[in-house]
């Protein structure tokens, strides 16, 4: 992937020439990069999840359309921002947007300012989810390195449990129990409970 990639981009989809001209020219003027597509499926054809930015949506498109895109993307589990506009909103329509995982829904006309401001924070959006994501992954790896054993003393050490009880439990000695939390301190990376809580917490938080 190259450096351009890894900026977050602007993508929108809008099958009028003129609209999609407009926005792509607003959004340079702020000096974040932007992809401009035509329909629904040409986007699905060029969209990678790895990529981070936001979607600006329009919803009455020939073929696909935008509420059907939105809804593919939902259940796919893409946490791409997506912000929804439209020329001929209403309340339902707006409701469905929103019920499908739209980060926002806008009606044409939009100040230029308004949109600048929803797409900076749709774009921070996607910055922590991907933030948190990536310490998720990070949590899970390190989790994957204990054993069958540490991952049970590790169940025990979450719910509070003292050592004397997880080793009745387990049927192990104390001392056994100690050496196994002082493998899993050192497997997460933490000398500190809270902290090692703190990252199971984040972890499990989704789940």
């Amino acid at each position: 992937m190259n450096a351009t990639q890894t900026e977050p981009t602007v993508f929108v989809v809008d099958d009028d020439p003129e609209m999609r001209r407009s926005f792509k020219w607003l959004i340079e003027s702020v000096r974040l990069p932007v992809e401009v597509f035509e329909c629904a499926e040409a986007f699905l054809q060029a969209f990678n999840p790895s990529r981070p930015g936001c979607l600006l949506l329009d919803v009455r498109m020939p073929g696909m359309g935008g509420l059907r895109l939105l809804d593919w993307l939902h259940s796919q589990g893409a946490h791409l921002p997506v912000i929804v506009f439209t020329g001929h909103g209403n309340v339902s329509m707006a409701v469905n947007a929103l019920k499908g995982g739209a980060f926002h829904f806008i009606e044409k006309p939009v100040s230029c300012q308004q949109l600048v401001h929803c797409i900076q924070d749709a774009l921070v959006l996607d910055r922590d989810c991907r933030t948190k994501a990536s310490k998720q992954a990070a949590i899970e790896a390190r989790l994957a390195q204990l054993t069958p054993r540490e991952h049970e003393v590790l169940e025990r050490v979450v719910e509070g449990m003292p050592n004397k009880c997880i080793a009745m439990e387990l049927g192990i000695t104390e001392r056994t129990v100690e050496k196994h939390r002082e493998s899993i301190m050192e497997k997460m990376g933490t000398h500190s409970l809270a902290k090692l809580m703190q990252m199971i917490f984040l972890c499990r938080r989704d789940g």
